[in-house]
């Protein structure tokens, strides 16, 4: 046992995950002995810093030193899991402005599949494949393109409102994203053009982005989800492609463009950035040119 008294805060939050959680007291004490081995080890890795105030890299730092002393990937697996959820509350309750861990796991135990990406060909195929016949169509391909080139999750691309569109600034603002914290999403100029003309059509109604073909009420995941599986089944493409599909290539093509992590954890509202953490509206300039990197994937399908 490690003989380090716990900063105050840590333990009102381990007597919130016994009288408000309702943790067992076994859990809670689990949870105690590993944040007091992880407070030791930082308090040289980085000290005088609190725990929710660490850096990345001294999370990888001191699981660099558990392997060192031969700790089961099980054993540190869990450990992350104690200490992720620490720096989730500390993020929650405004008390640090990232979670650093977050999304983070040990590739030890395989426990973590790689995600189901598409190919920058693949992606290209799946917008051709988005005809632009009839106003349901024209919907249906402007989701499509909003899914891939704003990386956005199933939520919320359906709770997207026409009045989170910003002209002046031709951007997106994403209002109900992981722990309501909303995000600015600049949009790639060919997907902006699509999406004007197919507001255009409509008459520039306020009130959902995307509603049902008949206008009759917002979309639901499940509507998003026939969608998608239409699209890739006119571009041929195998396998099970889903909206996350979508979202995981956005993310993915960005990095092989050499777009910094902490530039595309900002874009797509992960709460914990894999280096710096800053936020989208810190990056000044940055997450419009990352975008642009993305953009030409919708030029091939002129008509």
């Amino acid at each position: 046992m490690v003989n380090l008294k716990l900063d105050p805060w840590i333990e009102g939050y381990l007597g919130y995950l016994g009288e408000v959680r309702r943790l067992t007291p076994a859990t809670v004490k689990d949870i105690r002995c590993t944040l007091k081995r992880v407070s030791a080890a930082m308090s040289v890795i980085r000290p005088e810093t609190p725990l929710w105030k660490a850096r990345l890299e001294d999370f990888l730092k001191w699981m660099e030193k558990e392997r060192g002393e031969r700790r089961s990937a099980a054993s540190m697996a869990k450990d992350l899991s104690h200490v992720r959820g620490l720096l989730d509350y500390a993020w929650r309750s405004g008390r640090a402005d990232r979670n650093v861990l977050d999304g983070f796991q040990l590739m030890d135990g395989g426990q973590k599949k790689a995600p189901s990406v598409l190919t920058i060909e693949e992606a290209r195929r799946l917008v051709k494949s988005c005809p632009r016949g009839n106003r349901a169509e024209r919907r249906d391909r402007a989701m499509i393109l909003v899914l891939y080139g704003c990386g956005l999750r199933t939520k919320e691309l359906c709770r997207l409102d026409v009045g989170d569109l910003d002209a002046e600034r031709r951007e997106l603002t994403v209002r109900h994203g992981k722990g309501d914290k909303p995000r600015q999403v600049p949009v790639m100029e060919g997907l902006w053009t699509e999406l004007m003309a197919y507001l255009g059509e409509r008459g520039w109604k306020r009130g959902a982005l995307f509603r049902t073909a008949a206008m009759r009420r917002r979309i639901s995941a499940k509507d998003v989800g026939e969608v998608v599986s239409a699209a890739a089944r006119r571009a041929g493409l195998e396998g099970k492609v889903t909206a996350k599909t979508l979202r995981h290539s956005f993310a993915t093509h960005l990095m092989d463009r050499g777009v910094k992590l902490e530039v595309i954890s900002a874009l797509m509202g992960h709460s914990g950035p894999a280096e710096t953490g800053v936020y989208l509206h810190a990056l000044s300039g940055r997450k419009e040119a990352a975008v642009v990197r993305l953009g030409g994937f919708e030029k091939e399908d002129k008509q």
